[in-house]
């Protein structure tokens, strides 16, 4: 069929027809025809019909209706009409008399006509203005699913029922749904999805069925509500009526994610809380620098309200160095900077810990410039409590004096500004002052403490460091090593000034001292040593005055001595000393001698003391003086001590094997004792060598009591319990030692012989004695003297109470087999150790 539309002429009229057809066909509000069903022409028409092909009525009677249609599909159309004979539907188009093609739905109806011959009802509605319609409405739809998907809030629409007519893309995106487009997705799956993420999926729609009643019930409005999912996300949910020719068509859900507002929320909340109760200082400034907010911290730090600091600028208030802060500041625009600043308050200037960090102001204000936070810590306290504990750190605590630390940065210090001329070889010109080291170190002091406490030792100190300052030069400097040890720290000074200084302060600590009415004879060893002579390094004069000090000490005290090189040649003598000893034990070079202990009013014997003796092969005989102290130095004295033990035990049993019963006393070191399984120890050896606990005396040194008390005081219960008798050796009494020595098992104490030297001439003296005695009468023990050598100091002794003693007025000690000798001649009847214990 052509494209081109025939142009219809007048046909000849079609065989009238009843006029009751024509009737019915001008009563159709559609275009109508009438079609012979054989010859396919129109027989009949309306009006309406010629109006919708744009010709007039009698042309279009009797035209052909292929030729009429547009497509050439309609020529299968009638040959299939033909064929089936039924009522067919479809769209079509159909050429206008103008040459248009008008779209058109068309409806064929067969009917029969009046002569009988078949026929057809043809029926056509302009489509034109529907299709405009329906491509506007999808014009609009889309327009409206990109409208919804530009939305960050997810929507969904349902109609009345609930069920799903559309959605966007965020909505799918919150729950998950399927890629696909929403028509693709039924009502059930997206109700599911929703469904799937609540906690409680049937209060959910509960909740949404009250909501939507609750819509209904109004003209117009909205309700919202707020809901968590599983996941901790919280959603705000809002419900809106959709209106169509206004009636309500359906609903509209948006959801909005709350859950990234609300933390953010959170995080200002607590940010502000921060701010507002932070102990530091927080001050931020604008990119001018001034001060836009201000904590409460900040205002107490400065010392004005926030109205006040909003005035100010920050390099108005702080300072670095005295310099001004603005470097620091432009600096943190670009990274974050910490380091001390000052403040400048009406109190003063306060010392601060400062950390600087930009900040960028929100874009809406206008200004992206960076500003500034500055985060202030007042730290005057902490300096202060650090300057403090720093001079804690350099002091000694007793007397206020600069300890060793101090004391060895003050030499570093002293030593390169003293000026000394060398010559070409080495020595120092003598006309040019160096400098003295005095180590000065108390005489007798350990006597006091443990006889009168640390309570009244700790006096004596006090004192003796106020003497020591008394004696000085400006300048000089005394400090406290430890203990009874005081360094003396003289510049500029020679020899002999250091010998007068020195002889000065011997003076003054040789003075009376009086400690609640008691008085004391307390003197000191002072050692000298000078730069650069004795030393060019603080550590070499230290240790060389010191050196020059204990040779004072060994020559009985109460002197002053310069540093000599062989002082030094000593102390290498001390190791090579040790050295000797350790291999005289194993070749059997040492030995026991044995000190009888006699009652001092029946002059019977009670006990013998075992000493050690060592005569070497290259050394000869080595006074206990010399190696005893060596040996305790370098931790010798635990094993010599053990072997000790063992021999003197043996030599109770043997005498025993004699009939010599006598208890025999063994001296036990501080380092002995302290050795793990001391008690087991002393108990396999008594076991060993078969003798009875109760014939063992051990003489434990005051210097074990003031160890862990309640360590000794468990091992001396155990050593009792064991039948060892225990003695304490060197004892001085007093209130301090009262407080344990009450508590302990001890069975007897023994006088020191430096309190037995001077009797009974010396009233200290005279007073310690008596005093140990009366304590010992108190707790029910027995005590001894030693070092007893006239008989003046007997009869003191017996004067006052004292029950045994030793020394060279009976006897040195003496090797094993002359003590036998001795001691049959003395013993009148086995001396029981039970008889030293006394009710």
């Amino acid at each position: 069929m052509s494209s081109t539309p025939a142009r219809l002429t007048p046909h000849a009229p079609a065989a009238a027809l009843p006029a009751h057809w024509q009737g019915l066909l001008e009563a159709l509000i559609e275009a109508a025809c009438l079609v012979d069903g054989r010859t396919q022409r129109i027989i009949a028409a309306n009006q309406a019909a010629a109006t919708l092909w744009g010709r007039p009525l009698d042309t279009l009677v009797g035209g052909d209706v292929i030729d009429l249609a547009a497509t050439p599909e309609d020529l299968l159309f009638w040959s299939q009409a033909a064929a089936e004979g039924g009522g067919l539907h479809s769209d079509t188009l159909i050429h206008r008399d103008d040459g248009s093609a008008l779209e058109v739905e068309r409806r064929v109806s067969p009917i029969q006509l009046d002569t009988g011959r078949p026929g057809w009802l043809v029926t056509l509605v302009d489509q034109s203005g529907r299709r405009q319609v329906e491509d506007e409405l999808s014009r609009l739809a889309g327009e409206l699913g990109a409208t919804l998907d530009t939305s960050h809030e997810a929507i969904l629409i349902t109609d009345l029922s609930g069920a799903v007519r559309t959605y966007n893309r965020a909505f799918a995106q919150l729950w998950r749904l399927p890629d696909l487009p929403p028509r693709l997705c039924d009502s059930d799956q997206v109700r599911a999805a929703v469904r799937s993420t609540m906690p409680d999926a049937l209060d959910y729609e509960q909740a949404l069925e009250r909501r939507l009643c609750s819509l209904r019930d109004s003209a117009h409005g909205c309700v919202s509500d707020r809901l968590q999912l599983r996941d901790r996300r919280v959603l705000e949910r809002r419900l809106l009526p959709q209106y169509g020719r206004g009636q309500v068509v359906g609903w509209v859900q948006v959801w909005s994610d709350l859950t990234a507002e609300l933390e953010n929320q959170a995080r200002l909340a607590l940010a502000s809380r921060v701010f507002d109760s932070s102990l530091d200082a927080i001050l931020v400034a604008d990119a001018e620098h001034r001060i836009v907010a201000a904590n409460p911290a900040a205002e107490r730090l400065c010392g004005g309200s926030a109205r006040v600091l909003r005035s100010l600028r920050l390099d108005q208030l702080l300072t670095t160095d005295g310099e001004p802060v603005a470097p620091w500041l432009r600096l943190a625009e670009r990274q974050q900077w910490e380091g001390p600043l000052t403040l400048d308050t009406p109190r003063g200037p306060v010392p601060l810990l400062a950390s600087l960090v930009a900040h960028v102001a929100p874009a809406e204000l206008g200004d992206e410039r960076p500003g500034c936070i500055a985060v202030l810590r007042d730290v005057s306290e902490r300096q202060a409590w650090r300057h403090q504990l720093q001079e804690l750190r350099l002091t000694d605590t007793l007397t206020g004096l600069p300890n060793r630390r101090r004391l060895e940065t003050l030499l570093r210090l002293a030593l390169p500004d003293i000026d000394i001329d060398t010559a070409a070889d080495g020595a120092a010109d003598p006309k040019r002052p160096g400098m003295a080291l005095l180590h000065v170190g108390l005489d007798r002091f350990k006597h006091i403490n443990d006889t009168l406490g640390h309570r009244n030792g700790d006096r004596v100190l006090v004192e003796a460091a106020a003497r020591l300052q008394q004696g000085l030069r400006t300048g000089d400097t005394v400090a406290r090593l430890e203990g009874d040890q005081f360094v003396v720290l003289l510049p500029r000074c020679d020899a002999q000034t250091a010998e007068l200084i020195a002889r000065r302060l011997l003076q003054q600590l040789a003075a009376d001292w009086v400690l609640d009415e008691l008085r004391l004879s307390i003197g000191a060893s002072i050692g000298v040593a000078l730069f650069p002579g004795d030393g060019r390094q603080s550590q070499d004069l230290l240790l060389h005055a010191e050196q020059a000090m204990r040779r004072v000490k060994q020559r009985r005290g109460g002197d002053v001595r310069f540093y000599q090189p062989q002082m030094n040649i000593d102390r290498l003598a001390r190791m090579k000393l040790d050295h000797a000893m350790r291999r005289a034990l194993p070749q059997g070079r040492f030995s026991l001698h044995y000190q009888p202990q006699l009652d001092l009013r029946s002059g019977a014997l009670v006990g013998a003391e075992a000493l050690c003796r060592w005569h070497d092969t290259e050394l000869g005989m080595v006074s206990p003086g010399h190696f005893i102290p060596v040996a305790e130095e370098t931790g010798f004295i635990a094993e010599l001590g053990d072997w000790v033990l063992r021999e003197a035990v043996a030599q109770a049993v043997r005498w025993q094997a004699q009939g010599l019963r006598l208890p025999v006393s063994v001296n036990v070191s501080v380092l002995q004792f302290q050795q793990p399984g001391f008690v087991q120890r002393v108990a396999e050896v008594l076991a060993h060598a078969g003798l009875e606990a109760r014939w063992l005396e051990l003489e434990l040194t005051e210097s074990i009591l003031a160890d862990d008390l309640t360590q000794v005081q468990g091992q001396l219960q155990a050593l009792a319990e064991l039948g060892v008798t225990l003695s304490i050796d060197d004892f001085g009494t007093g209130y301090a030692s009262l407080s344990y020595v009450r508590h302990l098992s001890i069975h007897r104490l023994k006088i020191d012989r430096s309190f037995i030297q001077h009797l009974p001439g010396d009233a200290g003296d005279a007073a310690i004695a008596r005093t140990i005695v009366d304590l010992a009468l108190a707790l029910g023990l027995r005590v001894i003297a030693e070092g007893v050598e006239t008989e003046a100091q007997h009869a003191h002794l017996a004067g006052i109470g004292c029950h045994d003693f030793q020394g060279f007025l009976c006897s040195p000690a003496v090797p094993a087999a002359q003590f036998e000798a001795l001691a049959r001649g003395r013993l009148a009847a086995p001396a029981d150790p039970g008889t030293r214990r006394i009710a």
